[in-house]
């Protein structure tokens, strides 16, 4: 963790305020449908609602806090595969598991599924961000508020949007996450919920926007390491994300607006996403906070880190 908060630029009007002392860390400890039971061995043990599973996690670096016995008992444990051929991995039940389960989480119900690249559809890291974007969202006077949520995946973000009765554009490359978040939508009793699904590459239609003069009052952006789009389109986060991201800026509403950025790519760093949206935010004025979302760990109380973000607000209307 660095000592100094980020500096500001000073050759603009209206430059981007730091928003505290050094890099900030969110942490949860879980929801009622959530836990991090324990971690270490480059491990994880979980539970969503009734299930627990044991999967991957490079950055659990120590010694497991609790007793094995509850590692001995998970319901599912992850096996990673051989990436070159193919192989992502699998998942060894130790019984009969349902091909979804709903669990509940900021009172929105959703699915979730063991997936051959080890997620479930849910990243509970993410839920101190959904919590501070809604807060976001009550201070738009303009109504309906719009936000777009892109590379959205299973669509949690968006539906917890849509419950507070915003209007969504969710943008996702995949055909069967698309298929998924409709699920978790009738999962979660918001068929007549505003929600666009766009299936599409993000580049493309951040772009095609902004020369609609399309605006948004809340962006979400959660870019995979890489990907590709519905017509084959290659991303790569460190190659394709500076430029994505100065379209964005052009896509905030003018007045109260707010931005959210994560990153799982393991060799960025919240340093990194904190100077560049400080680049391409330089006119709006406002103010930025970067660092680390984190779980925090039932067993020990350790903090179990799970991705890079950075989050800005213009503070209009607060």
């Amino acid at each position: 963790m660095g000592e100094t908060a980020p500096q500001a630029r000073t050759d603009a009007a209206q430059p981007v305020r730091a928003g505290g002392e050094g890099l900030a860390v969110l942490a949860t400890a879980g929801f009622a449908d959530y836990a991090l039971i324990d971690s270490g061995n480059g491990r994880k043990l979980e539970r969503f609602g009734a299930v627990t599973v044991d999967r991957p996690e490079p950055q659990a670096m120590w010694q497991p806090a609790g007793n094995s016995g509850a590692w001995q008992r998970a319901d599912a444990t992850f096996s990673a595969g051989q990436q070159e051929e193919g192989d992502l991995g699998r998942w060894k039940l130790r019984g009969v598991l349902p091909s979804s389960w709903p669990i509940e989480v900021m009172g929105v119900s959703t699915l979730c599924r063991l997936t051959n690249f080890r997620h479930l559809g849910i990243f509970p890291e993410q839920v101190p961000l959904w919590q501070w974007t809604l807060a976001e969202l009550n201070k738009v006077k303009e109504r309906p508020v719009r936000v777009l949520n892109l590379f959205a995946y299973t669509g949690v973000a968006s539906l917890i949007a849509a419950s507070a009765g915003a209007l969504v554009t969710h943008v996702d490359a995949s055909k069967r996450a698309i298929g998924w978040a409709k699920a978790n939508q009738v999962q979660a009793g918001l068929e007549g919920s505003a929600i666009r699904w766009i299936l599409d590459d993000a580049r493309k239609f951040v772009a095609r926007e902004v020369r609609r003069g399309k605006t948004y009052h809340a962006l979400l952006i959660d870019p995979p390491k890489f990907g590709r789009g519905p017509a084959g389109e290659v991303w790569e986060v460190f190659q394709d994300l500076p430029a994505l991201v100065r379209d964005c800026a052009g896509l905030l509403a003018p007045d109260a607006a707010s931005l959210v950025l994560t990153t799982y790519a393991i060799r960025a760093s919240a340093l990194a996403t904190d100077g560049l949206l400080r680049e391409c935010l330089i006119g709006r004025g406002g103010s930025l906070v970067s660092g680390e979302l984190a779980v925090i760990e039932a067993a020990g109380g350790r903090l179990l880190p799970a991705a890079n973000f950075s989050r800005w607000t213009s503070d209009a209307g607060s």
